[in-house]
């Protein structure tokens, strides 16, 4: 583990803000609100209620391999049906033993994960508004290891090319930097080890991503099945991929476990802050994010960003165009923006089809005048944090009980003998629908119950 005294200039608590946080045997302790932050795999876990954050990764974890598990028996059960072809015996054999592997490496990986049981639940969630994303698990972005430290040469060369080269002469002056949901950590590393930073610091909150950035990056050799999304041909289906850094990172790298909207970092504590592939995925306003951003670097510090700006809101308002980034970005304190686009490849797996070309945009902008520090961010509503407040009739809310209402009845009408016709008539009847209107519902919600019950018919 790198040694963690360069940290201690630099972390902040996440809970209490300011406060300094004391090295305590490679973890971490805030003095003021006496909470341990434990390391996992080496690796400092700096989120604001760090026992809720570690059981949800836990859970998630558990998840991913009783699915894992789930499928691998699905397939064995195909494999005892009669009159398969032997190409597909094959592929369906490769499949399972690939399977079974990665459930394996995955627990082993992440073994850390439970370096000690917590009861800690949604409720410490709520006091401290925070929350992990609904959407996000362990694998989410597995493939991006594959790419980092495998077969994406070609991407991870047009990426650090992109920061290069905007950066034009002050590439060489890098000095203290963050790499704000730094994944795999590829990116990370480049920029340590080509731009000559001074003290590089990645954090991220996906355990799986970190762990084996930290492995590679050591000079480590794991191997990895890797699944393409869409297979070039039947050997592709699992391929066994070892995983590699062209050498191990130099002295003064650090992984951090923590929130991109909750940074463990006090004011002014780097010269370069860079979002890759961020600021247009977090479920926070732009506004305040450059505003966080303009608080974690000092006097003249320089934000990088490199990513797709590709807002997809439900909030037409934040679907920001580049000219709105760059107004935001100017407003919130920083001046001189360059931008570059460019069209780079991306996730071009020689195994699979689904690769494609993105048209990226990288800006850099000078930190100028010093804003409003934003609060700390609240990832849930006072009503359902405190409780003590009326529920908000919202229009979603309206449409979903009005929809589980009718699809909870259409369950209530299914015993074996009705027809999808006899239950049209009973909606009609109850007036929540026209017959006519009925039938291709009801079709539609049992196709798509009946293609839930295939999908999860090994489960």
């Amino acid at each position: 583990m790198p040694d963690a005294k360069h940290l201690i200039e630099i972390i902040a608590c996440p809970r209490c803000d300011k406060t300094p946080l004391a090295d305590n045997d490679g973890a971490f302790r805030c003095s003021a609100c006496k909470t341990e932050f434990p390391a996992v795999g080496g690796i400092p876990w700096l989120f604001a209620e760090p026992d809720a954050s570690l059981g949800e990764w836990r859970n998630r974890l558990h998840f991913s391999l009783q699915q894992l598990g789930n499928e691998s028996q699905r397939i064995k059960s195909e494999l005892a049906e009669k009159n398969l072809r032997p190409l597909t015996v094959k592929r369906l054999e490769q499949q399972v033993k690939a399977i079974d592997a990665h459930r394996n490496n995955l627990r082993q990986l992440l073994q850390p994960l439970d370096i000690r049981s917590s009861e800690a639940g949604y409720e410490s969630y709520l006091a401290l508004r925070t929350r992990l994303p609904i959407d996000q698990g362990i694998q989410t972005y597995y493939q991006n290891v594959h790419r980092d430290w495998c077969w994406g040469e070609s991407e991870n060369e047009a990426s650090i090319d992109e920061l290069s080269d905007i950066l034009g002469d002050d590439n060489k002056a890098l000095g203290k930097t963050l790499i704000l949901g730094a994944g795999a950590c590829r990116l990370g590393y480049d920029v340590h080890m080509q731009l000559d930073a001074e003290l590089t610091v990645a954090l991220d909150f996906n355990p799986l991503l970190l762990l084996v950035a930290k492995q590679v990056m050591a000079g480590e050799e794991p191997e990895f099945y890797e699944f393409p999304l869409a297979p070039k041909s039947l050997e592709d289906f699992a391929v066994p991929r070892k995983l590699s850094a062209p050498k191990p990172v130099r002295e003064n790298f650090h992984w951090v476990f923590g929130d991109a909207l909750r940074p463990p970092f006090a004011p002014a504590s780097f010269d370069t802050v860079i979002t890759p592939w961020i600021i247009d995925i977090v479920n926070e306003p732009l506004p305040v994010q450059a505003a966080r951003i303009n608080s974690l670097l000092g006097k003249d510090g320089r934000w990088i960003n490199f990513g797709s700006l590709a807002f997809e809101h439900p909030a037409r308002a934040r679907r920001y165009s580049l000219e709105e980034v760059q107004d935001i970005v100017e407003d919130s304190g920083f001046s001189g923006m360059r931008i570059r686009e460019s069209t780079i490849p991306y996730m071009c797996s020689p195994s699979s089809r689904h690769g494609r070309q993105e048209n990226v945009v990288t800006f850099c902008a000078r930190k100028s005048n010093e804003v409003a520090r934003p609060p700390r961010h609240r990832a849930l509503p006072d009503w359902i944090v405190t409780g003590k407040q009326p529920v908000p009739l919202l229009q979603s809310f309206q449409s979903q009980a009005l929809t589980t209402q009718i699809h909870s009845y259409i369950m209530s009408l299914i015993d074996g003998k009705r027809t999808i016709g006899d239950m049209a008539k009973i909606l009609e009847q109850q007036k929540l629908m026209t017959q006519k209107e009925a039938e291709p519902a009801i079709r539609q919600f049992l196709t798509r119950m009946y293609d839930d019950s295939q999908r999860n018919s090994g489960f």
